[in-house]
């Protein structure tokens, strides 16, 4: 397997992963939710406040950026935005230094 090959094999592998947390995340977020229901509501932990609303939100809300991490985030943001984002850093970089080269070449003439 060459290089190229073993990269996006690589990358294959890590994206599998972030999408198999996320999996995870949404079975923990509903079995989490439905325990703290079931404590608050039929058990009576914390009663009479319904504090199990503030769970459900806040697991939303961190389950909502966990998405957006995975499913947004990383599909844009990838190996090849970051290589084009280098490539024109770089390129921008090289015509700054010509332009103080010649800046100095003709502050010697």
């Amino acid at each position: 397997m060459n290089t190229e090959q073993q990269e996006l094999y690589e990358n294959a592998r890590k994206r599998l992963r972030q999408k198999r947390f996320l999996y995870y995340h949404f079975v923990f977020f509903c079995i989490g939710n439905l325990f703290s229901f079931v404590a608050n509501s039929f058990f009576e932990v914390g009663a009479p406040t319904k504090w199990w609303t503030w769970v459900l939100a806040a697991w939303v809300f961190l389950f909502v950026l966990h998405f957006v991490d995975v499913y947004i985030t990383k599909r844009f943001l990838n190996k090849n935005w970051e290589r084009q984002q280098i490539e024109r850093l770089v390129k921008k970089q090289e015509q700054r230094i010509e332009q103080l080269k010649n800046k100095i070449d003709l502050d010697k003439q």
